[in-house]
């Protein structure tokens, strides 16, 4: 697992508009890098519309979300709920592999492999500031508001 002062595994990853994201486009502020299980599910948009919320309270940091959904239906999820920030497709799950957030679930005695939700301060200069696995959606968004100081 991936703690405070590691250097933040590195990804390019298509956004939902299709385009290349990668994380040193962030270099030189802060981002908030965070995984999540499934596009607009009941979990997930609550964590996705609270960061939206308080997007004007983080000043200069940025927010990224990342799911093993394809683009298309990422562009779908931020029109719907207007996110205002990026959220990438990580379709064959590599980047969560890096993060360590690409683990096994169980559902209804149901083994299968799935995103931890999970989130990343990452500093300026690509070193993890804070690492919140298994997060809860409202926690995120306190946890974060919390590290910054709000």
């Amino acid at each position: 697992m991936l703690k405070p002062g590691d250097k933040a595994p590195t990804f390019t990853l298509l956004n939902q508009a299709g385009e290349k994201v990668k994380l040193a486009d962030f270099k030189g502020r802060k981002v908030l890098v965070y995984f999540y299980p499934k596009a607009d599910t009941p979990g997930c948009t609550t964590q996705a519309c609270g960061l939206r919320d308080v997007l004007p309270d983080v000043g200069d940091t940025a927010v990224v979300g990342i799911s093993p959904d394809k683009p298309a239906k990422l562009e779908k999820f931020d029109t719907k709920y207007s996110l205002g920030f990026p959220l990438l497709s990580d379709e064959d799950h590599a980047t969560a592999e890096a993060y360590d957030v690409w683990t096994e679930k169980s559902m209804y005695g149901r083994k299968y492999m799935g995103i931890l939700r999970s989130a990343f301060l990452v500093d300026e200069k690509g070193k993890i500031e804070e690492a919140w696995y298994k997060v809860s959606p409202k926690d995120t968004v306190t946890n974060l508001l919390k590290s910054l100081g709000g």
